[in-house]
């Protein structure tokens, strides 16, 4: 049988966690988990998905997660192929081109929350368990950062907070573990507006699958994903196409992931004790680096900040010298502006009076001419009278004669 190189460390990282802890879901063993009675879960049929991606925004409302870069009613995205990431538990993909569908087949994916989870097994810190629920969730006040989950893990689901460097995250669907223990149904079950999610008991949801397997042959694979893939999960699949074509492993074989490792803790029994130590180790050196780090990136910080200051209260001063300056030649220009208008108003005013009183004394002449006229006809008339006045006595006189 082949082993590839990232299984064989999976099997490796869950054998350490089992000579350390050693306890149900958490460690490996002879024994196999068959899940907790009654535990719940989800059962997604494939042939009901059209690929609304209304599941996804529920889950980042639920989750609280940052806005993708396109909007969840923008479908180009499914043009290309996605897998979770630390601001997306969720994701739609499209299959195109199966010869056995008459068009595209979408799947979602999320954590499979297996019975007897691979990252439990691996997490010598018992950061991951699986609860009562069915659900499979992570404690963040006692994660390291080792990321051996994301080795360990069959289905390629938990991810990490690359972009994070001071409290970096281990991210995974929990089924909204926090809602279902208010009795409320998760994000994307309850979004879903085809009825493609289903929740419940797994072992109901597997009795629906089978009887929709039964009633309809020719729409279902007869075959339901998840009831024994690696000992079983709680995220259960039909579909109308092989899995292998919407990208679902079918290599994995029945077998839970920590089973498969009991067999390496006799061959490498030093390695598999060493390796808490080790990662502890890594750990504490980590930290070691992520401290210094903190202090020389505060410090950075800080003289960015006095350089900053400094460089503006320069600035600050040269622009309120110039603004100075530019308020004084503005006030001189003003002044300037202003006696121009003065000196051009009285100008004006001057060659207005002038204008006057040239006009006055045009007006003045023609009265004088007249009247030195009206007064030479008087002499005239006077002078005329003067001369008829002694012809009028001397005709009385010649009167009185002949009488």
């Amino acid at each position: 049988m082949s082993i590839s190189r990232r299984k064989f460390l999976g099997w490796l990282g869950a054998a350490g966690a089992g000579t350390t802890i050693g306890s149900k879901a958490n460690a490996a063993s002879n024994k196999v988990f068959k899940g907790y009675p009654d535990s719940m879960g989800v059962l997604h049929d494939a042939t009901l998905c059209v690929g609304c991606r209304e599941c996804e925004a529920a889950c980042n409302k639920v989750n609280e997660l940052s806005a993708p870069d396109k909007p969840f009613t923008d479908l180009t995205v499914l043009d290309v192929k996605r897998r979770t990431k630390n601001e997306a538990f969720t994701v739609v993909n499209r299959y195109d081109g199966i010869p056995e569908s008459k068009g595209p087949v979408f799947r979602k994916t999320q954590c499979n929350h297996c019975l007897e989870p691979a990252c439990a097994s691996a997490c010598f810190v018992r950061a991951f368990k699986k609860t009562e629920s069915g659900a499979v969730v992570w404690d963040e006040s006692v994660c390291v950062g080792c990321r051996y989950c994301m080795i360990a893990c069959p289905f390629d689901i938990p991810t990490y907070e690359y972009d994070n460097p001071l409290t970096p995250k281990v991210l995974k669907c929990t089924m909204c573990a926090p809602r279902i223990e208010k009795g409320l149904l998760p994000g994307c079950v309850e979004s879903c507006p085809k009825e493609a999610l289903t929740y419940g008991k797994r072992e109901d949801l597997i009795k629906i699958a089978r009887d929709r397997i039964s009633k309809y042959p020719d729409r279902y694979v007869d075959h339901i994903y998840g009831e024994h893939e690696m000992g079983g999960t709680s995220w259960l699949y039909l579909s109308s196409v092989p899995f292998e074509k919407i990208a679902l492993r079918e290599d994995l074989g029945i077998t839970p992931a920590p089973s498969l490792t009991s067999g390496a803790l006799g061959v490498v029994p030093m390695v598999v004790g060493l390796w808490p130590v080790l990662l502890t180790g890594v750990y504490a050196m980590s930290k070691r680096k992520e401290k210094i780090a903190t202090e020389e990136r505060e410090t950075a910080v800080a003289e960015a900040i006095d350089k900053t200051t400094a460089e503006g209260e320069v600035k600050l001063s040269n622009a309120m010298a110039k603004a100075e300056k530019d308020k004084e030649k503005a006030i001189e220009k003003a002044v300037k502006t202003a006696l121009e208008e003065a000196e051009k108003q009285a100008e004006e005013e001057a060659a207005a009076k002038t204008e006057a009183e040239a006009a006055k004394a045009d007006q003045v002449e023609p009265d004088k001419s007249a009247g030195k006229d009206q007064a030479e006809k008087i002499d005239e008339a006077q002078t005329e009278e003067a001369d008829e006045a002694p012809k009028t006595k001397d005709a009385k006189t010649n009167d009185e004669e002949e009488s």
